[in-house]
């Protein structure tokens, strides 16, 4: 029974970082046309204060995700109501392997925005083009949970 609530909370901590994975970047390209058509300071201020309540949230729910998985990964080493999920396969390395990388774009999406008033952005284009990756990791990291292929 735990199994099942542990599962359904990681999943759900899960949503919410991605969440964040996908919106954050959104807010740069949002901040970088208001900045590209001269909108007032008010918009450009509250673009920044949502990007960085997005950005503490996803913190927030990337650490209770990260509890929830490696309870799910190891917690049939601490009591026997949990069973050893992944076993002997070696897909979870992969996962985890795409998930770091997701992790690194969010800190990087994140520092930008922390940077953006000294250093500038680059053109909404690039951010846009920018903003497409994590689509491609998440959906190696879906079929991966679902096909373990290997």
């Amino acid at each position: 029974m735990w199994y099942f609530w542990i599962k359904a909370l990681h999943v759900l901590f899960v949503m919410g970082w991605v969440a964040a994975v996908f919106y954050l970047p959104r807010i740069l390209v949002n901040l970088a046309e208001v900045k590209a058509a001269g909108e007032p300071a008010a918009v450009s201020a509250r673009l920044e204060l949502m990007g960085r309540r997005l950005y503490r949230f996803g913190h927030i729910m990337f650490g209770l995700s990260v509890i929830c998985g490696l309870l799910l990964w190891q917690g049939w080493r601490m009591t026997a109501s949990l069973p050893p999920v992944v076993g002997q396969a070696h897909w979870i390395h992969a996962k985890l392997g795409l998930v770091a990388v997701l992790f690194v774009y969010y800190i990087f999406t994140g520092r930008r925005l922390k940077k953006h008033a000294s250093k500038g952005l680059p053109s909404a284009l690039q951010l846009r083009l920018a903003n497409e990756l994590p689509v491609f990791l998440v959906l190696g990291v879906l079929y991966l949970v679902m096909a373990r292929p290997f």
